[in-house]
């Protein structure tokens, strides 16, 4: 009797034991979900992209394609939603989601190079960076271009920056952000790579992109500096000429007569990513879901008819090989943010 009852009482324990287990690896609104055979049945519930820019930007266009092909092309069978939260350059939407939803597997965000600039330089500082985050991909790829307008004296980049080395005052520079941000920088790379004092030259940021380019129209700017896509409608009706893109090589169609600043004799180049982040604390079957539904999407006629249709190039990479770029990416801009005494 004293037998039975002893086997009771472990019967018991390791009862409770399992129950707790199993509680465990099934538990958690954002964490780890498994079935019975103990593999994960993660996603439960629907997905939400942050974009953080307002409604009609780059960014927001970019999610709203991820959601798109992923849903048409049954990747992913759970809703996709998409949330704007702009301001700050994109710090505002970082910080939000690195403070609120670092354990949440059902929140992503969709961020570009300005998170990199951001955290980097002194003024706008953002304390936080890709590194508060997972990198899962990155998708797309665009490029700086310096452009003058149709008529100006300037026919190719080397004479611009001549005469900006000659004589800083007489050449006004145009971008849509702030100083040390990414239109600043496209003009500045070739720049230092040309011997000017980064310190000298003469830059005017707008409130965006429109502005810069109307200011150059309008004759208040010599040179605008921004990037490719927002450059070809102005191209294609013969209002501006581009002298330079910031593209490790010849880019395509309208742009492949311009030639990049390698060509012109600037060893430089830079890239304005897009790409997916999780949150830092995502967990390992949530990180290799995505991995894999990214780079599937990413070889879907769907994905490419958006990157034609949008014009973007196709700038896939890998977590892994993503997070090894940004570092690279950081490195660089920290170097020449500290040439203009704003690195932090």
């Amino acid at each position: 009797m004293k037998k039975s009852n002893k086997w009771t009482k472990w019967s018991g324990v390791l009862l409770t034991t399992a129950m707790a287990l199993s509680l465990a690896a099934c538990g958690g609104g954002g964490g780890q979900t498994a079935s019975s055979g103990g593999a994960s049945t993660y996603p439960e519930k629907p997905i939400s992209v942050t974009a953080p820019s307002g409604a009609g930007g780059g960014l927001d266009k970019t999610a709203r394609s991820l959601a798109k092909v992923m849903s048409a092309t049954k990747l992913v069978d759970k809703t996709i939603s998409v949330e704007n939260k702009p301001g700050g350059g994109q710090a505002v939407g970082l910080a939000d989601f690195v403070t609120q939803d670092k354990k949440n597997n059902y929140k992503l965000l969709l961020p570009s190079t300005p998170i990199v600039i951001n955290n980097v330089k002194k003024e706008g500082n953002s304390p936080h960076s890709y590194k508060d985050m997972t990198p899962l991909a990155q998708l797309t790829k665009d490029y700086g271009a310096i452009v003058v307008a149709a008529d100006s004296p300037y026919k190719d980049l080397k004479s611009l920056l001549d005469a900006i080395k000659a004589d800083p005052t007489k050449v006004t520079v145009a971008g849509g952000s702030a100083p040390g941000s990414l239109d600043h920088l496209t003009f500045l790379m070739p720049a230092v790579k040309a011997g000017i004092d980064p310190k000298s030259v003469k830059y005017i940021s707008y409130d965006g992109g429109g502005e810069a380019i109307a200011s150059l129209l309008g004759g208040n700017a010599d040179v605008l500096a921004t990037d490719v896509s927002g450059s070809g409608e102005y191209l294609k009706s013969g209002k501006v000429r581009i002298l330079g893109v910031s593209s490790p090589e010849r880019l395509k169609g309208m742009f492949k007569d311009i030639p990049t600043y390698k060509e012109s004799g600037y060893d430089t180049e830079l890239i304005n990513w897009r790409g997916v982040f999780g949150p830092k604390d995502m967990t390992p079957d949530a990180v290799a879901y995505w991995e894999q539904k990214l780079k599937a999407m990413t070889e879907t006629p769907e994905w490419k008819a958006e990157l034609e249709a949008n014009g973007w190039d196709d700038g896939y990479k890998n977590g892994a090989d993503f997070k090894s770029y940004l570092g690279e990416q950081e490195k660089m801009f920290k170097e020449i943010l500290g040439l203009l005494g704003m690195a932090k």
